[in-house]
């Protein structure tokens, strides 16, 4: 029974202080989530049916390809972690027990499932083996924000894919990308499936799955030949861009106190895609380099740090004056006394200006390839306005990340010993695939995309609740009577109804139904039952309808499976 006089179901008229994102703010002011501390929410009875129903997608679609579901402890030895290389990551929680011994809180779990592999799986008659858990995750973020879509502690749908070699993989990979394809139908949901970067997962290829949101935190490169990317890894044909006429050799040029590519450029009269903007960096500890990038264009340091497969750091002042030799604001590549590296986007151009490597002075007329000898790479962000492979011209959109899939290899196998003896008895690394999905993330990115001024607006297959009763009647009266009957019969057709008993006004509740965002609400008073009806609204386009009383249930039922 589900009658909201009972219901801890604690509504708020405002939004907390500190909520910028649309979903922080209406699942808080819904009564769906409540905060303990920084980055750690706890879901109250409606919002953990919400996330309930997202997790059960999620379980039907995994099942249905073959998917095999366990759990695994949040809590590990990290040894297991050390031996992968991951314990080192800043964002794992650590800890010791009363003897010493030392844990990680989990925040994926490759290590442990791979620790059962190694231990289980002797043959290739073993194999291919998928294998999945929902389960509680800890991350040590830095920087939680916007509700339940950056958090310290939240829960994951892990799959795990493990096969005899590459093309193995490759099946299985595209085996649970549908299956993502039908989730992220089922729950609703406007999305799309980019390319990305393997980051601390380590491996040979991964995708995500994006919900467009103006909340999200990703920035994703699109076009309208289906070019679809994480500006993290995307790739384009830069923007052409006027270029001064080329010069026999570089001339200086004086240029006092423009220190910045916006007062070079207005000083010298040229567009600033005709500067080349240096910047000093730091590889690993100490290995000075000097990337470059058109004026008008952003370094990418996710792409440079893949690129040099080290990490990479902006150089601090002292250290452009010791290993740089030179003046910060006026570095340049000619004559420049560290390596260079320059993005692919300023080759072949000409005409260019940049620093000179001393005070108030830079160069013009510049050339790569002649004036200095660079190393060559993508290093740069995608800019809207770019063009794809296709020609189609590339539009940057924020998004949510609320997937992601991962072609491991052998990452991990090859640490922890995952290892089977193929048909000839030779012993061979197991291949793996790794597949992530947040559950709330499905939600929040649900209430983005189709919240309105009054509230949330659920997809029907999210929905805490299918329908959302309200009676205007009093204890005794018609219209309760009424309402406590047409409940008995929604939920007999298998509806999950709330019921709104409560003696508040017709407004409040009003109110409270449309913030709370049941697909569906059904209103029972005295004027309907007057004239034999039931009011239904459609919660997303608020659109009114009338049901016969009689047989009430079984019309609404059959809206209800009309709905979105």
């Amino acid at each position: 029974m589900t009658r909201l006089s009972s219901y801890f179901l604690p509504t708020l008229k405002e939004a907390p202080a500190d909520a910028e994102a649309l979903s922080h703010k209406l699942l808080v002011r819904a009564g769906m989530i409540r905060q303990v501390g920084s980055g750690l929410w706890t879901y109250l009875p409606a919002g953990w049916r919400a996330h309930r129903k997202a997790e059960q997608i999620i379980r039907e679609e995994l099942d249905a390809i073959g998917g095999q579901e366990m759990l695994m402890p949040v809590l590990q030895p990290a040894e297991l972690w050390k031996t992968s290389g991951r314990y080192v990551s800043p964002e794992v929680f650590k800890l010791q027990d009363r003897k010493g011994a030392e844990f990680v809180l989990a925040m994926t779990h490759e290590e442990t499932v791979t620790f059962h592999v190694a231990r289980e799986i002797r043959s290739y008659r073993d194999l291919p083996l998928a294998l999945y858990h929902i389960q509680t995750k800890e991350r040590d973020e830095p920087r939680p924000r916007a509700g339940i879509l950056r958090t310290r502690e939240f829960i994951m749908k892990d799959a795990y894919t493990f096969d005899r070699d590459r093309a193995g993989l490759d099946a299985a990979y595209e085996n649970l990308a549908a299956a993502y394809d039908r989730i992220f139908d089922r729950a609703g949901l406007e999305w799309y499936k980019v390319e990305s970067d393997v980051g601390m997962m380590g491996g040979v290829g991964a995708h995500e799955y994006m919900a467009p949101s103006e909340a999200g935190e990703n920035d994703v490169a699109l076009s309208s030949s289906g070019y679809a990317a994480n500006v993290e890894v995307a790739s384009a044909t830069p923007q052409p861009v006027d270029l001064p006429e080329p010069l026999a050799a570089p001339e200086p040029v004086d240029t006092p106190g423009a220190t910045t590519i916006e007062a070079v450029a207005g000083m010298l009269g040229v567009p600033e895609g005709a500067l080349i903007k240096a910047l000093p960096m730091i590889v690993g500890d100490d290995r000075p380099l000097l990337v470059l990038v058109r004026g008008d264009h952003r370094l990418n340091e996710l792409k440079l740090r893949n690129h040099l497969k080290a990490d990479v750091r902006a150089a601090q002042p002292e250290e452009v004056r010791d290993s740089f030799g030179t003046h910060a604001g006026f570095i340049g590549p000619v004559g420049a006394k560290v390596e260079v590296l320059a993005d692919e986007a300023l080759r072949g151009l000409h005409g260019l200006v940049t620093g000179a490597n001393e005070p108030d002075k830079h160069l013009r007329g510049v050339e790569p390839g002649r004036d200095f000898q660079p190393e060559w790479a993508d290093v740069r962000n995608v800019e809207a306005g770019d063009t794809d492979p296709s020609g189609a011209e590339i539009r940057i959109e924020p998004a949510i990340e609320i997937g992601n899939i991962f072609k491991l290899g052998t990452r991990y196998s090859e640490p922890l010993g995952a290892t089977y003896l193929d048909e000839n008895g030779t012993e061979q690394l197991i291949w793996m695939g790794s597949y992530g999905i947040g559950p709330a993330r499905i939600l929040a990115a649900a209430v983005e995309q189709f919240a309105d001024e009054a509230g949330i607006s659920w997809p029907r297959s999210l929905a805490p609740f299918d329908v959302e009763l309200v009676t205007l009647g009093k204890e005794g009266e018609e219209a309760r009577t009424v309402a406590d009957s047409l409940y008995a019969e929604l939920r007999a057709k298998g509806l999950d109804t709330l019921y709104d008993d409560r003696s508040s006004s017709a407004g409040e509740k009003f109110a409270d139904a449309e913030l709370l965002g049941a697909p569906l609400r059904l209103t029972v008073g005295k004027r309907g039952i007057e004239s034999g009806e039931v009011e239904a609204q459609v919660r997303r386009g608020r659109e009114r309808r009338s049901l016969p009383l009689e047989g009430a249930g079984e019309a609404a039922a059959e809206l209800w499976r009309e709905l979105p």
